[in-house]
């Protein structure tokens, strides 16, 4: 598909949120859209990480539409493959495919009050659009770690998020920077091919057991041709991931099943005592992100593996240095490939700079010193007829990501029908409850878990201020999206234009 000139809603990005989006914008009868991918392919996430082991750490049930279940997963936690196929397989079943405009790039949208639209620049050309809707999510930009040296580097050096596949780990001196989701389950792969591997740690994680299975035949027969029976999978599931949101928010104490769970699976996997204390989390679960693994321990206990807790100084052209905090001395450490898992742009999202507003200025320089804030996590002050999925205060610490996409697509196909039943060309939250709706949520979010558990992490930005995660359980938030409040926004009737060209 070629980018046209002038479309009603332009959406950016192809991963689950651009493609509910597209669905349910086209279900309501609003055709006039495209999707532009700055990829060769659909698929976000889930086309873009591709290293060894990975997979999704949410049941595969709750991992998908609820529109769309998929009774084709084969265990109960879907690797990397089969989630990218079964977005792919969905965006052509209900059309997607063939409204997405790929190998194009968002490069500046900047709002024009006076013609009510967005003028957006793109690598493929220009695009006016009524309205912009972000599914860009908050894990699309790799963040690179700010290490001396780290250019120097004479061997392969990749981001998990970006690995090359054409480097052969086999029989060499690997490196892995980082303990995160997706440093636990790379360590294992590379573990069981590299000579030797150095995983670097700056902070011990919780793991807790995975309890993955594989769907036996007859089990997959029976979710293919019983619906109720793959509905009632997703429903218990969803309930059961539920039941974490106290621990995280009004009451951490109720987390201590889980902390005895991933204490037990430690024990299992490291015997050695004075390896296991230097992977024991010296915060309180919850506080940085819970992750799920059998192998990862087992495989930092291997022969062939050094965990790493000093920090690291610079990395030279064939080492990475780190320095020991007692004593000051600098130690080398010989490595052929470098890993860097060090995770993504959370709390600075690359989109937000190239999103201009009403007033002249982007997103980013909007949140500059305050954070991102948004909202009900979707619509800013300032900039009209933006709608962003999966954005500020939105992400989870405990379940599907997929059931709040759905959720902000809702809003945002309610804020559409009541722009076309009433007439107006643009609408923003007013300052005052985009205001009282942040206050509100900070208020909440000191009393929780990320905030008092004694830990940084990628929920926070760099004043500390928690930006990304809801502090509330999700249906809750459903709740909250189940309505657009236009009594909440500050609205313009819609000004006629002869033709298109007028605002072109």
């Amino acid at each position: 598909m070629e980018l046209p000139e002038h479309v009603d809603h332009l959406i950016v990005g192809s991963g689950f949120a651009g493609i509910c989006a597209a669905i349910k914008l086209a279900e309501d009868g609003e055709t006039d859209l495209v999707v532009i991918e700055r990829a060769g392919d659909l698929g976000g996430t889930w086309r873009d990480n591709t290293y060894p082991g990975a997979c999704c750490d949410i049941p595969s049930q709750l991992y998908s539409f609820s529109f769309a279940r998929n009774p084709e997963w084969t265990s109960s936690y879907s690797p990397q493959p089969e989630i990218w196929d079964y977005l792919r397989r969905i965006a052509d079943e209900y059309g997607v495919t063939d409204r997405i405009v790929f190998d194009t790039e968002l490069e500046r949208a900047t709002w024009d009050d006076e013609a009510q639209v967005w003028r957006c620049r793109t690598s493929s050309g220009d695009v006016v659009a009524k309205t912009l809707v972000t599914g860009t999510g908050g894990l699309s930009e790799p963040r690179l770690p700010d290490i001396d040296g780290v250019d120097t580097f004479q061997g392969a050096l990749f981001h998990s998020a970006r690995w090359d596949h054409s480097v052969d780990l086999a029989g060499k001196r690997v490196a892995v920077i980082g303990t995160g989701a997706s440093a636990i389950q790379i360590v294992p792969e590379v573990q069981q091919v590299a000579a030797h591997l150095d995983v670097y740690q700056r902070t011990a994680p919780w793991v807790i057991p995975r309890n993955d299975r594989r769907y036996p035949r007859l089990e997959r027969l029976a979710l293919r041709h019983l619906p109720a029976l793959a509905r009632l999978y997703r429903t218990g599931i969803y309930w059961a991931h539920e039941g974490y949101v106290p621990a995280f928010t009004w009451q951490p104490r109720l987390g201590a099943p889980a902390e005895k769970a991933a204490l037990a699976n430690l024990r299992r996997g490291i015997t050695d005592p004075t390896l296991r204390a230097r992977v024991t989390p010296h915060f309180q679960l919850g506080c940085k992100r819970v992750l799920r693994s059998n192998t990862y321990y087992p495989a930092l206990a291997a022969d062939n593996v050094d965990l790493v807790a000093d920090p690291i100084a610079r990395i030279t052209p064939t080492a990475v240095v780190t320095v020991d905090p007692a004593t000051s001395q600098e130690v080398e450490h010989p490595v052929d490939v470098i890993v860097v898992a060090t995770g993504f742009w959370t709390t600075d999202q690359p989109v937000a700079e190239r999103v201009v507003g009403r007033e002249g200025h982007t997103l980013a320089e909007e949140w500059a010193g305050t954070g991102m804030s948004a909202y009900k996590g979707t619509t800013v002050h300032g900039f009209p007829n933006l709608f962003m999925l999966t954005g500020p205060n939105t992400a989870q610490g405990h379940t599907s990501v997929v059931f709040v996409i759905e959720s902000q697509v809702a809003y945002l196909r309610d804020a559409i029908r009541t722009m076309r039943e009433r007439g107006y060309g643009a609408l923003e939250p007013r300052a005052e409850a985009q205001r009282r709706f942040n206050a509100r949520l900070q208020r909440r979010m000191r009393r929780t878990v990320w905030s008092r558990g004694g830990c940084m992490s990628w929920y926070q930005d760099a004043q500390g201020r928690i930006t990304t995660l809801w502090p509330r359980s999700t249906f809750t938030l459903r709740r909250i999206l189940a309505r657009f409040d236009a009594d909440a926004y500050d609205v313009q009737v819609a000004r006629p234009t002869p033709d298109r060209e007028a605002v072109a």
